[in-house]
């Protein structure tokens, strides 16, 4: 009888161990989150519509780079939503360092208010960290009345340090509905 209450007591110590040692486990996942959302956001772009470190930290861009231009394209989609959207431009060149504004033009063709969200992507995705929105209707959730027009502005800047290869950069929203975002 000893033994068997023995041989229970060292299974239980060896179960609590590793028991702490996936807990300690799933603390050091958790701890270690935001760099690597961090490091996806830059790989894949899904990060460009978050402040950019330059913004956080309260410093602005270097000053405009004038022996070089950088291709930015802007497209758009709507998913869910009874909206109408004209871009301003479709193609622009700008220079590094040189802030920009563009704007969209939203209708909203239905007979009741509706409220939108947009989600912005850059490509290539190594661009993303050098893509900065300083004013952007993507920073909060847009409420249109029933046939109303509106022009959303979008002014940013290419920052100087985007490596030189990259001579084109495309950015693109999806207008979604906001209950479908936020639930």
């Amino acid at each position: 009888m000893r033994t068997t209450d023995s041989t229970t007591a060292v299974k239980n110590r060896r179960l609590s161990r590793r028991l702490w040692l996936v807990v300690l486990g799933m603390f050091g996942f958790g701890y270690a989150l935001v760099p690597l959302y961090d490091v996806f956001c830059e790989w894949t772009g899904a990060g460009a519509g978050r402040a950019s470190s330059l913004v956080q930290a309260g410093t602005s861009v270097a000053a405009i780079d004038r022996e070089r231009w950088v291709t930015v394209e802007l497209t758009a989609d709507i998913v869910g939503l009874p909206w109408e959207l004209e871009l301003d431009r479709h193609k622009l060149r700008v220079r590094p360092g040189q802030a920009t504004t563009v704007a969209y033009r939203v209708r909203n063709t239905s007979q009741t208010l509706m409220t939108g969200t947009a989600v912005p992507s850059v490509a290539p995705p190594r661009a993303a960290r050098y893509f900065v929105k300083t004013a952007c209707f993507c920073f909060e959730q847009q409420a249109l009345a029933a046939n109303e027009t509106r022009d959303m502005p979008l002014t940013f800047v290419v920052d100087p340090k985007l490596p030189a290869e990259v001579k084109t950069i495309t950015l693109s929203y999806s207008f979604y509905p906001a209950t479908a975002v936020s639930s």
